[in-house]
């Protein structure tokens, strides 16, 4: 999917950068962008939000720690917008240490660790809090200690088996302001009205081109056709719900856009690998 630019200053005294950013109640619409960098952000225990990184689409409830490759279109994560809410961020080049960095011996393990993030990690249990604890600290060290401390981290990382790999598509991306507009549009479009039935015609209408013309683009930017869009938004949002909620399954079905009982079911296990009514299950026993 094309995307805005993203340009990441860096500090004069660092090779990379690091960033704490808190969430006010004001805060803006997140931005459909990419960069040509690497990035780790972790969102700390209780922020709930989507993952929407390239094609793949899924839902958070308690804190997140995920490391993107470069060139990754994604929004913003988190849908909390209280003021103690904050994500800390990290960017960097692939050679941030110098070209040869990732090929010396002792840098295999973070190597490969590079490799997967193309497609886009998450990580989960214990490491994630750990990694966090760090990230935060490291906002405070000089220059040389955040950079020893950073290569710590990765190579914790690097070290742990407890992630998901996204298998995020690549894209080609090109900076294309039309593009962009009409890809935002959408992306608001569906967010305020997936509950509801979005017809083609109406989508067409929101980005000024014929049926046709739309299904074409949509197809081309995202290797999805709108109704799988739409339907994936969906799930994520049902996955929140039967996560928090205590309504019933045919409750949520409804709520979250679906007019057909069976149909939902068969969605859900297509885009999760298992039905609503085992994934409560799953999310309950991990609760108690």
């Amino acid at each position: 999917m094309k995307a805005t630019l993203e340009k990441i200053n860096l500090n004069l005294d660092s090779s990379f950068s690091i960033k704490k950013y808190s969430h006010r109640k004001s805060i803006t619409t997140p931005v459909w962008h990419f960069h040509p960098e690497f990035e780790i952000a972790y969102l700390p225990l209780k922020s709930k939000g989507k993952r929407h990184i390239g094609d793949h689409i899924s839902y958070f409830d308690d804190g997140d720690l995920i490391f993107l490759g470069p060139d990754l279109p994604h929004f913003g994560f988190s849908e909390r917008k209280e003021a103690e809410h904050f994500e800390v961020v990290v960017q960097m080049k692939e050679d941030f240490l110098g070209p040869l960095f990732l090929q010396k011996p002792e840098m295999l393990a973070i190597k490969r660790l590079f490799e997967k993030a193309r497609l886009g990690l998450t990580f989960h249990g214990a490491i994630k809090e750990e990694i966090g604890s760090r990230l935060k600290n490291m906002l405070e060290l000089p220059p040389f200690e955040k950079t020893i401390e950073l290569l710590c981290v990765l190579n914790k990382m690097a070290q742990s088996e407890d992630y998901q790999i996204l298998n995020v598509t690549s894209y080609a991306l090109e900076v294309n302001s039309l593009d962009h507009d009409r890809i935002e549009t959408i992306y608001q479009y569906v967010q305020k009205n997936f509950k509801n039935p979005i017809s083609l015609e109406e989508i067409a209408i929101q980005t000024n081109m014929t049926v046709p013309a739309f299904c074409r683009f949509f197809k081309k930017l995202t290797k999805l056709t709108f109704t799988k869009f739409v339907n994936e938004f969906r799930i994520a949002y049902a996955r929140r719900i039967l996560a928090e909620e205590h309504k019933t399954i045919a409750d949520v079905c409804f709520e979250c856009g679906f007019n057909n009982f069976s149909h939902f079911n068969k969605t859900f296990k297509e885009i999760t690998g298992e039905s609503p009514s085992a994934y409560r299950k799953s999310i309950r026993e991990l609760i108690y």
